[in-house]
């Protein structure tokens, strides 16, 4: 998934951030409210751990931007001991969870397990395309019930060219997927992970088309 971790204590934002992109995850680190409102109205993300105590606008804010915006991403609320009636406004305006600092790694990834299964119920937990099928619960690509043995970095590509199917991807846009947003990469990281998966993927019905200086394409044949 593509996680936003929205908080102010750069230790603790940057700690979490390394945990989520170690599992499979891409993660994009924000440490101010209007940064992060800015960031969530234009790029959206699968799920949202935000901070209740944040520079510029608060967590709070923040979340009833995410919900007046229709989004119905998962929100994951983080809060001090004493922040009991902000814990109960966020449940009340659209929060799914809340973890009290300080927490252990071990429980914020159990929440974000039970988050990703929820929602997978929601949008269909299985994606054909071609002769595969993707299973978002396991983050598996399927072959008449058999897993391709394809590393993560690749998936990530998969499902970002997938939740954009038909459509031109930016280069950019894929790299933030799978290293997250302001990660020290190079916009041409990107390229070794398409090249694998396009060769992966092309004796299965489906081409990773390349749009010169625009990005890429998933495209299934028939």
């Amino acid at each position: 998934m593509r996680i936003a971790v929205i908080e102010d204590n750069e230790t603790l934002a940057n700690a979490i951030a390394y945990r989520l992109r170690d599992r499979g995850h891409a993660a994009d680190v924000l440490h101010d409210g209007d940064e992060a409102d800015a960031f969530l109205a234009r790029d959206g993300a699968d799920l949202v751990v935000l901070d209740i105590n944040l520079p510029g606008r608060s967590g709070l804010e923040v979340l009833r931007g995410i919900r007046a915006r229709g989004d119905g991403s998962p929100v994951i609320l983080l809060t001090a001991r004493s922040d009991t009636s902000d814990r109960v406004a966020g449940l009340d305006m659209g929060a799914d969870d809340y973890l009290v600092k300080p927490f252990e790694m071990d429980e914020l990834e159990a929440r974000i397990r039970a988050l990703s299964r929820r929602k997978d119920l929601d949008y269909g937990a299985r994606e054909s395309f071609g002769a595969l099928e993707f299973d978002r619960a396991t983050r598996q690509v399927m072959e008449r019930g058999t897993a391709l043995d394809i590393p993560r970095r690749e998936l990530a590509v998969l499902e970002c060219l997938l939740e954009r199917r038909g459509r031109i991807v930016p280069k950019s846009q894929l790299t933030d997927h799978v290293y997250g947003t302001g990660a020290d990469v190079d916009d041409t990281a990107v390229e070794p992970h398409v090249s694998r998966l396009r060769r992966r993927l092309a004796d299965h019905g489906v081409s990773i088309k390349t749009a010169r200086g625009l990005g890429y394409m998933l495209e299934v044949k028939g």
